[in-house]
């Protein structure tokens, strides 16, 4: 077995440790959000920790996932073609990534985080 094959199997192994991520946080997720309304928690409750522990599942598959394809593509045959193509890959799920975590913290990045205001609780 040559170094590119092991590098090749290397990527391939964080990819489906970046789908295991997904899959596992989401089945926890779920597990989690039928426990919380079955139980006799309100649905609109137990939604919102749900939506965030699945865009929180989904944002770390996707770290593992980008790890794989650099991986593969940087280590094994670095290209000008492998290379641009996998800076489309990275641009695309970094977008994906940004949009998910404005979604998940309700504020863009650069905002500060919100603190309750004076007298509120």
């Amino acid at each position: 077995m040559d170094i590119a094959e092991v590098i090749e199997a290397v990527g391939t192994a964080v990819d489906v440790a970046g789908v295991g991520v997904i899959v596992i946080g989401a089945v926890g997720a779920t597990a989690l959000f039928a426990y919380r309304v079955v139980s006799g928690g309100a649905f609109m409750e137990a939604y919102r920790p749900y939506r965030q522990g699945l865009g929180r599942a989904i944002l770390l598959g996707l770290e593992f996932l980008v790890a794989g394809d650099i991986i593969r593509t940087v280590a094994v045959s670095p290209t000008f073609a492998t290379v641009g193509v996998l800076a489309g890959i990275v641009l695309i799920r970094t977008f994906l990534s940004f949009s998910l975590e404005v979604e998940l913290e309700n504020r863009w990045p650069w905002q500060s985080r919100r603190s309750p205001s004076p007298g509120a609780g």
